[in-house]
């Protein structure tokens, strides 16, 4: 654990990890001044599809791709938990971990963010971390209300800050939109590219596509 400073969460099925995913990770760290981001894969997410590789394979490849940059951490605590993988257990598990005074930066898409309200006790995660937002094709900032609830947009307009040191003074509680690099790639584009005759290489890290070529993941489509 990194003495002193923000952390943040990245979670994610990482099925596979791709430079979308890394290159959030970084920018958030740069923008919020985190000392570390935590990467997350999930276990069984109650939103989405089973992944398709599995949790051995998911976390090795994390591993491999952020094997050379300190500030990023693979995370392997959904996958230890038999029950599914909900953002709120793992907050209040870091929690635990941090203590009460530690700022946290739960890190998320904003296609993600605006279905909040769907989540398991969305409005703990609140209590537990800060939130920041990134940028997402097709969900420009000023139409993210549009997307959501009336109560998730009442807490967007009440934790919204633009401000940096909002995150690294307070432990949580904080909305803060994320500008970073418009990367429109997806885990589903690539296991596509790699069941068939196409490339998949610039789109994730080679250390990565080597480890899927020598394990012979994705061979078949995602059925979705």
């Amino acid at each position: 654990m990194t003495a002193g400073g923000a952390v943040g969460i990245l979670g994610g099925t990482f099925d596979p990890i791709h430079l979308a995913h890394l290159r959030l990770a970084q920018e958030a760290a740069d923008t919020l001044g985190l000392v570390e981001v935590r990467l997350v894969p999930s276990a069984t997410p109650p939103h989405r599809q089973t992944p398709m590789a599995s949790a051995e394979h998911r976390l090795a490849m994390v591993r491999l791709a952020i094997a050379d940059n300190r500030r990023l951490v693979a995370d392997d605590r959904e996958l230890r938990r038999d029950a599914p993988s909900y953002t709120v257990d793992t907050l209040e598990s870091l929690r635990a971990e941090f203590g009460p005074r530690r700022p946290l930066c739960l890190v998320m898409g904003a296609d993600a963010f605006v279905l909040l309200e769907t989540w398991s006790r969305w409005k703990t995660l609140f209590e537990l971390a800060h939130v920041a937002v990134a940028h997402r094709p097709g969900y420009p900032p000023a139409r993210w209300a549009d997307h959501m609830g009336q109560t998730l947009a009442a807490e967007l307009e009440r934790r919204h800050t633009d401000d940096p040191a909002r995150i690294a003074g307070a432990p949580g509680g904080g909305v803060f939109p994320l500008a970073i690099t418009q990367m429109d790639i997806s885990g589903r584009q690539i296991r596509a590219l790699l069941a068939g005759p196409a490339s998949a290489r610039y789109l994730l890290p080679r250390i990565v596509l080597d480890y899927i070529e020598i394990q012979q993941l994705y061979r078949e489509t995602n059925a979705s």
